[in-house]
């Protein structure tokens, strides 16, 4: 099997159709792609694990489940856990509101079931905050929910700016880790002037110029080499 098949399949369990695809057209794009992917995903100033989760929750602040989902597994694969990656959907709620949270509910629920844990799905679309957060209540009975339902006391207040203050506060997931998020939310969408203010704010948070770097890197892989140059533009 060409190295760059191989790589997948262990990344995934199978071979995707659109990995297949490329490599039938030309393996060398394949080749050249899988190398990139490699270097970019190892453990660096970031590890893989926050990488993965990284990626999955910026596809959920801009709708692309298909990544974001790809990206659960590598998450739960390389050892997070369901109620971290709960509180790194709810910074793409603070980017794309309910449309991305409840975008999130898919990699939620395969994240469960990942775990051996079965999620009944519900009968309708939720339409508000407090729809998602009571499905996400249901589906984690038996893991730490402390944060979600602290969250949710907030949401009731009716308080935007102390909501932001908690999902941006330490929690199962670190500030600085969430910061770099919110980073990565406007620098997938290359709207780089508009991540300025965040990158100073994940700076304050305690993010390093490295670790702002690797935001840049892993948005490469799901938004292309133009997010490089957003992030670039405000690298010291």
């Amino acid at each position: 099997m060409n190295n760059g098949l191989q790589y997948f399949k262990e990344v995934y369990g199978q071979v995707p159709d659109w990995v297949q695809k490329m490599h039938d057209h030309d393996p060398s794009v394949l080749d050249h792609y899988t190398g990139i992917r490699g270097t970019i995903m190892q453990d660096g100033t970031l590890s893989r694990k926050e990488k993965d989760v990284l990626i999955a929750s910026m596809n959920a602040a801009r709708l692309y489940s298909r990544s974001m989902v790809y990206h659960t597994k590598g998450a739960i694969d390389f050892g997070s856990t369901v109620p971290e990656l709960v509180e790194y959907f709810f910074v793409s709620y603070l980017y794309g509101g309910v449309p991305s949270l409840r975008t999130s509910l898919a990699a939620i629920s395969y994240a469960l079931e990942l775990q051996g844990k079965e999620v009944s799905e519900p009968e309708k679309a939720p339409e508000t905050l407090v729809d998602i957060l009571n499905i996400i209540l249901r589906w984690m009975k038996d893991e730490d929910t402390l944060f979600i339902e602290e969250m949710l006391d907030i949401v009731r207040l009716e308080d935007s700016k102390k909501l932001e203050e908690k999902i941006l506060g330490d929690g199962n997931v670190s500030s600085k880790l969430k910061h770099l998020n919110m980073v990565g939310n406007y620098i997938a969408e290359l709207r780089g002037k508009d991540a300025v203010p965040w990158i100073e704010k994940a700076r304050d948070a305690g993010a390093s110029e490295a670790e702002l770097a690797d935001i840049g890197y892993i948005c490469i892989l799901t938004a292309g080499i133009p997010s490089w140059f957003e992030l670039s533009d405000s690298l010291k």
